[in-house]
């Protein structure tokens, strides 16, 4: 038996003693049996951790003190563009194997190309790499002084390197992208976004299956599901009579989605459910959405500039515009939404708080934009009302301290009623 080691998880006050306890763990990093990152620190007082809250994705109160990467050399034996889901083309460099940090590196992405070149990467060159946060392979920095000469910089590609389709940089981007619905390295995701339960809902249909009617070749783009038979499915591996016929009928079911669940479906660049949910209430119908200004597009409530250039530049795309239509043909017909513009709370927002007992958050949020109102996240000075659940901290008081209305959840369905 070893000496016993100190436990890792412990109680400590104040920061200079989170500081020691973080060097401390950092020194005995290499001699454990396996691998660690950093440090997690948490405040342990539940009262401390209601008053700090929560952001979208992780919690104010807690925190990963990750430990410096360690790093390798290496030689860069290709740089590759790289066509990812959303259609953005990464340059790819492809690494001589190296193992950093118990894992073989061979490639990591070099960002852009703006990226690539402010660090001055080349094929050939001598690298130093890491992985970011002990993760995602990086290229630090390349050794210059050992460069093969006539080394150059990879060029931006003329055109898409899967599909041979116009390279587009939105203004404001670094990335370059390829904003085609057909373009092959993009089809995968496009089409697993599309039938997925927030969009357009094909129960049943998962990554497989898709992954099988791409190799089979039965699916180019998602216009195709809709022409889709039960023989096609019958090619599948394990497919019976029954589990074809559910995956038709989830395809047909689909046709009658709302407005907003298409056109979010769809993938357009920056447009989320939420910013479908606007773009659905302001045009009624893709037609219109399809033939909106820009200057029609910022008239509407949280949509900027990148949001009207994005679905303009969506909607200019003739390949898509052409999956439109072949949907629309097969049947298609995507439900208007009510009650949406002009409804009794257009224009207002509100913030959920507290242990919510009368519904969900999810079903607030619905409730709130169904009367054209907004669910928002945080309390601020554009807040019109904060609905108090039991136990709501922190945002309950910025309410007061803004002179926000705070309701109680019943007060908030009384006012839905009314």
């Amino acid at each position: 038996m070893g000496a016993a080691r100190k436990p890792f998880d412990q109680k400590v006050a104040g920061i200079d003693a989170v500081l020691a306890y973080y060097r401390e763990i950092g020194e005995t990093r290499e001699s454990l049996p396996y691998e660690i990152d950093g440090v997690v620190i948490k405040v342990d007082s539940f009262d401390l951790q209601r008053d700090l809250g929560e952001k979208t994705r992780s919690p104010r109160w807690a925190i990963a003190w990750k430990f410096p990467p360690r790093q390798a050399v290496t030689v860069v034996e290709d740089i590759v563009p790289q066509v990812g889901r959303t259609g953005v083309i990464t340059p790819v460099a492809h690494l001589k194997p190296v193992e950093v940090s118990g894992v073989m590196v061979s490639r990591a992405t070099l960002h852009n190309w703006e990226e690539m070149e402010k660090k001055d990467i080349r094929k050939g060159d001598t690298v130093v790499v890491e992985r970011a946060g002990d993760v995602i392979p990086a290229v630090v920095k390349a050794m210059t002084e050992k460069r093969l000469e006539g080394a150059e910089l990879l060029a931006v590609p003329a055109a898409c390197p899967e599909c041979g389709s116009e390279i587009v940089k939105i203004p404001g981007e670094v990335a370059i992208r390829c904003l085609g619905l057909t373009c092959p390295a993009q089809i995968r995701e496009t089409i697993i976004h599309f039938a997925s339960r927030h969009a357009m809902d094909m129960e049943g249909m998962g990554d497989k299956y898709i992954e099988q009617l791409l190799r089979l070749g039965l699916v180019k783009n998602v216009a195709d599901l809709y022409y889709l038979t039960r023989d096609d499915f019958m090619r599948f591996e394990r497919m019976g009579d029954k589990l074809a016929e559910n995956l038709l009928n989830a395809i047909e079911a689909s046709k009658h989605r709302e407005l907003s669940r298409f056109i979010y479906a769809l993938g357009i660049r920056h447009v989320g459910e939420h910013t479908a949910k606007l773009l659905a209430s302001a045009f009624g119908s893709i037609e219109h959405l399809e033939k909106a200004t820009e200057e029609e597009l910022l008239s509407i409530r949280e949509v900027g500039p990148q949001v009207a250039q994005s679905v303009r530049t969506f909607f200019r795309n003739p390949a898509n515009r052409e999956v439109i239509e072949r949907m629309f043909a097969a049947g298609v017909k995507p439900a208007v939404e009510e009650k949406r513009l002009g409804g009794r709370f257009t224009g207002k927002t509100f913030v959920f708080t507290g242990a919510l007992t009368r519904f969900t958050r999810d079903d607030a949020k619905n409730m709130v934009e169904n009367e054209g109102g907004h669910a928002a996240g945080s309390v601020s000075k554009k807040t019109d009302y904060v609905v108090a659940g039991a136990e709501a901290g922190s945002k309950l008081d910025k309410a007061r301290q803004l002179g926000v209305n705070v309701l109680t959840e019943d007060e908030f369905l009384k006012m839905l009623e009314g």
